[in-house]
């Protein structure tokens, strides 16, 4: 069987455009191992009619709305290699060997974090230390606040702002800010360490405070980290899919990259802003270029 399109990723994007597709009467197959970047967190935020839903959840209900449309086939595996064979032939090869066939690719791995050096941080992450304000800033509003980051500190520091005025920034060492940044968050009553951090202490996931590497202890009982990111996985790469100036996958308003039959959805191409409701949103524009684009083609071949 050659499926129309092969999804990779089975977050909101990758979900959402299966139902699209499903719902167009597309064969579709779509790999989900179920290792979705907000697996960390409890719950899941604006995402209308579902906010605060848990992310376990929110899958396992898309997953029973998919289940109604008889062409979408749900694979819990993940998907280890996609090669080209001809301009409208893709093979996809799952972790167990077995491989699907499939005209177009639509990548929708999301990314990977890696949290800031520091010792424990990730008994916390998705806890008490969040990555995204406007995902997780209303559960914490008014409460003592931590920013932690190296980059783009005085940018999230200002966001951060919005929903605490109880807020300290930790640059842990690594960066520094401007002078006329910090001279603009320090005029706000927003102090700032530039000292290392040595630890983060705290019982449960529950952040108490932060340690510095002279010892001396801060008060916190949230924060917000900037991690790092990378795409989680090599499919960009090896199918020469063009990035875009932040590094995300360049599309266009439908998800097709520059390769043919080849579309990328989701915060893998969005960067940001990285919200469920934003990458499921993507994952719809795409499965409409999709299904348009096999419209045409049948009608009026290959362009």
């Amino acid at each position: 069987m050659i499926y129309d399109c092969a999804i990779i990723g089975g977050g909101p994007a990758g979900l959402n455009a299966a139902l699209v597709l499903g719902r167009s009467r597309r064969n579709v197959v779509l790999f989900d191992d179920d290792n979705a970047r907000n697996r960390v967190v409890r719950e899941a935020h604006g995402f209308l009619t579902r906010d605060g839903i848990r992310p376990s959840e929110l899958r396992k209900l898309a997953h029973e709305e998919l289940a109604v449309y008889p062409t979408v086939e749900v694979i819990r595996e993940k998907a280890v290699d996609a090669e080209r064979v001809t301009k409208t032939h893709y093979e996809v090869t799952s972790a167990s060997g077995k491989v699907y066939h499939c005209t177009k690719i639509l990548l929708a791995t999301g990314l990977k974090d890696e949290q800031p050096n520091i010792p424990g941080i990730e008994r916390f992450y998705g806890t008490s230390l969040f990555s995204c304000p406007y995902c997780d800033g209303w559960e914490v509003r008014d409460e003592p606040l931590a920013v932690i980051a190296d980059k783009n500190v005085y940018k999230l520091a200002k966001e951060v702002f919005t929903w605490s005025r109880d807020l300290i920034v930790f640059t842990n060492g690594e960066g520094r800010l401007e002078l006329e940044d910090r001279s603009r968050l320090e005029a706000h009553g927003i102090r700032v360490f530039e000292d290392i951090i040595s630890a983060l202490e705290g019982t449960d996931g529950q952040l108490e405070c932060v340690r510095l590497e002279d010892g001396t202890l801060i008060d916190r009982s949230y924060g917000f980290v900037s991690p790092l990111w990378s795409h989680g996985d090599h499919f960009a790469e090896s199918l020469g899919c063009e990035l875009n100036e932040i590094g995300g996958i360049r599309t266009d308003e439908y998800g097709r990259t520059n390769v043919w039959n080849v579309y990328a959805a989701g915060d893998m191409a969005n960067i940001v802003p990285a919200q469920l409701i934003v990458a499921a949103g993507s994952g719809s524009a795409a499965a409409i270029g999709i299904n348009g684009d096999l419209t045409n083609e049948f009608f009026d071949g290959p362009t």
